[in-house]
């Protein structure tokens, strides 16, 4: 395999929708998530109004890759080799001896094997994977707050696994009715980018978990009205990772009649147009038609590992780039288009709103949790310290091609442009563009020095 990856070099290009060709408004939109959360619990099953309220100090805890053990209401920080790095209960940090009493003198949580083989979902613990799910993370954390007695899974289960439908509930009926709040537009130059790539002869491909009354409302929103134009293919409430699974678990691509689901699935995918569902071999067999290639070269954005990087890489032999938000809260610049674009349309009495108020970006480092990429370990007796990669930074190097910020990193570079890929033969900081986050680059230096 080649140390250099282009996009020249590959016949499909697909996209995840949310956080990868759509950018939120992520402070906004994690008020709106946390309280959608809150309202449900403390309306419909008697919780303590109390959870409602915030401070913005409180932000800090959302973090991307906590995994919380629902056995004892701990959420821990994981490294590479399932160390645990750092551990609350609720949201108290956990001291050092009080992690080796739970997890032993090697710190060790005992379902890493588990979720670093398989990424699935258990009822022992929960992996917070996207930004959807990091205001969950808070809420799991106060409700063991106000617990104060030996965890209930019960209580967690109505936080992680109630999804209201996309007309009932406080989320998506906020989104519909005021979508500028909570969206960003894409640049022209990712609009540009997607037309050259369409234009250079490469299907377009979107997949999404989103049902298609709200994929259409987001494109609308951050591509403008004529954006089916760009993509051959659509697909909707993919249901990811299962998108991936292979026989007898996949499930067929359905037709859409005014947003709802033909009750039929479909045998087999023979034309391009927009579906439902679906499964990946099907998918496959209908790209080597549309590209008269035998073996499609095929590239996915997208920005969970779970849902993502990790059933794309393993199961659809593509290749992978993973959007990290958290780069640019570690010294990597936003683009310049993004920064022009985002100074035009956002109205200047909402700049400044939340930083006033002190509330973290939950892509931005926190204060509890340290750096999403690198942390300090302490040997058992704490003499010593050492830097070890996270388990999520570890993730992205073994089931990514790449990793960016956002697509207008790389949208007005040519599509020949050879990017370095990771490599376990590489230095960590390989992979990366523009630039490794800051706490990478220093982990280098300290073991260069």
């Amino acid at each position: 395999m080649s140390e250099y990856f282009s996009l020249s070099d590959c016949d499909v290009i697909g996209f995840d929708l949310d956080h990868t060709l759509c950018r939120y408004h992520l402070k906004e939109t994690s008020r709106l998530i946390y309280e959608s959360f809150t309202r449900y619990l403390v309306e419909h099953k008697d919780y303590d109004k109390d959870l409602l309220t915030l401070t913005p100090a409180t932000w800090d805890f959302c973090f991307k890759g906590l995994v919380v053990d629902l056995e004892d209401g701990n959420l821990v920080k994981l490294a590479e080799d399932g160390t645990v790095l750092r551990a609350t209960h609720g949201t108290n940090n956990l001291r050092t001896e009080e992690i080796i009493k739970h997890y032993g003198p090697k710190r060790e949580w005992k379902h890493f094997n588990s979720l670093n083989t398989t990424f699935t979902r258990s009822t022992k613990y929960y992996f917070y994977d996207n930004y959807f799910d990091l205001p969950g993370a808070l809420l799991c954390g106060r409700v063991v707050d106000m617990l104060r007695y030996t965890f209930a899974f019960p209580a967690v289960q109505h936080v992680l696994f109630v999804c209201p439908s996309e007309d009932a509930g406080w989320y998506f009926p906020s989104v519909k009715r005021d979508p500028g709040r909570y969206l960003q537009p894409c640049s022209e130059s990712v609009k540009t980018w997607l037309r050259s790539m369409k234009s250079a002869g490469k299907v377009l491909l979107l997949i999404t978990s989103s049902h298609s009354d709200y994929c259409r409302l987001i494109c609308d929103q951050i591509l403008g009205k004529d954006w089916e134009e760009l993509f051959d293919i659509i697909i909707t409430n993919a249901l990811k990772p299962g998108f991936f699974s292979l026989v007898p678990q996949q499930r067929p691509f359905r037709t859409l009649v005014n947003d709802v689901e033909e009750s039929e699935g479909l045998p087999s995918l023979d034309k391009p147009g927009w579906y439902s569902q679906g499964n990946w071999p099907h998918l496959h067999q209908l790209l080597k038609t549309m590209t008269g290639n035998p073996e499609p070269k095929v590239v996915y954005f997208g920005d969970s590992m779970r849902s993502d990087m990790f059933p794309a890489n393993m199961f659809g032999k593509w290749e992978t780039v993973m959007i990290v938000e958290e780069m640019e809260g570690e010294g990597v610049p936003r683009s310049d288009a993004a920064e022009t674009y985002e100074a035009q349309v956002e109205p200047q009495e909402k700049k400044g709103k939340f930083e006033d108020q002190g509330m973290k970006a939950p892509s931005a480092p926190s204060e509890q949790w340290g750096s999403y990429f690198v942390d300090t370990h302490k040997t058992p007796g704490g003499d010593e310290e050492s830097q070890k990669l996270t388990w999520c930074c570890h993730s992205i190097h073994k089931y990514s091609t790449m990793a960016i910020p956002s697509v207008e990193s790389i949208a007005d570079l040519p599509l020949d442009y050879k990017f370095p890929r990771f490599s376990p033969n590489k230095p960590c900081t390989t992979g990366y563009y523009p630039r490794p986050p800051d706490s990478l680059l220093k982990k280098c230096q300290s073991q260069s020095s």
